[in-house]
């Protein structure tokens, strides 16, 4: 069976830009909507590696092209927007995905510098974004956004609070634009996923199984087992997700957050008293 036989959402003709997604979730997410027939840019600071995967989708029959975005540049990131109007004709869909994590810290220990690395990229990141497409689809009075939240932002882990405002910042500003463009017919949505087992993920788990003092199988089975469908997600599970708000079966949704976790609402285990 071929990649287009197993489409379910289409996306034809479709100009879509996907942040941060020269990796994990994101070229997750770029496979499944240039699967489902959109042209999407891989839109990442690490060019080469954005530039290298967008070749291997190619190879596969898909339109997929790999440019560079530093989505903390508020004049880079207008700009780049506006070139793809200009190369591309249309924004039909933009995926904020572009995030970072946080070193695991508690609130009475966090760096400022920390506090704002993280909230410069995952929020303001997802802001500059928001609205310089905005205004593109604001203008062709159609469009489709979605921010990829998490369920920190819902419920909050302890030890990431930068990470968890960032997070719940994304989701008001979600709800927010969904009522600002919903005049214009522009859709804004979220997707909190759950635990993926992702480059991204893997650094903030090491963090976790040293200051728990477990190895990392340990921590993984640790995780499973407070998932309610029993299995870490998959970066398809989140595309699929995604694709289906993006596509004309969601026409008449706006303003939601989608939790795709397996059933897991959030982390809530209260760490123990750290050594003085």
């Amino acid at each position: 069976m071929s990649d287009r036989e197993n489409t379910t959402y289409y996306l034809d003709g479709l100009t879509a830009v996907v942040t941060g997604a020269a990796q994990g979730l994101g070229l997750g997410i770029v496979g499944q909507l240039a699967i489902n027939g959109a042209t999407v840019i891989i839109a990442d600071l690490q060019i080469e590696k954005a530039e290298i995967e967008a070749g291997r989708l190619q190879e596969r029959g898909l339109s997929v092209d790999g440019i560079y975005l530093d989505v903390t540049d508020s004049k880079g990131v207008t700009t780049f927007f506006n070139r793809v109007v200009d190369n591309y004709k249309r924004l039909d869909i933009l995926v904020n995905n572009a995030g970072i994590g946080q070193n695991v810290n508690p609130i009475v220990e966090l760096e400022d510098s920390e506090w704002a690395r993280v909230l410069d990229v995952t929020l303001t990141g997802t802001f500059y974004c928001c609205r310089a497409a905005g205004r593109i689809m604001e203008h062709q009075e159609s469009g489709s956004i979605v921010n990829i939240a998490s369920i920190n932002g819902q419920s909050p882990a302890a030890l990431v609070a930068a990470y968890n405002v960032a997070k719940a910042g994304v989701i008001s500003l979600t709800k927010t634009l969904a009522l600002e463009l919903a005049a214009y017919s522009v859709r804004v949505n979220a997707v909190s996923p759950g635990p993926v087992y992702t480059e991204f993920n893997k650094t903030v788990m090491s963090q976790r199984c040293e200051s728990l003092n477990i190895s990392e199988d340990q921590m993984i089975e640790r995780i499973r087992n407070t998932i309610p469908l029993g299995r870490w997600g998959e970066p398809t599970d989140i595309a699929q997700g995604v694709t289906f708000l993006c596509s004309p079966q969601a026409s008449w949704i706006t303003g939601e957050v989608l939790r795709v976790s397996g059933g897991l609402e959030g982390v809530s285990a209260t760490p123990p008293k750290r050594k003085s």
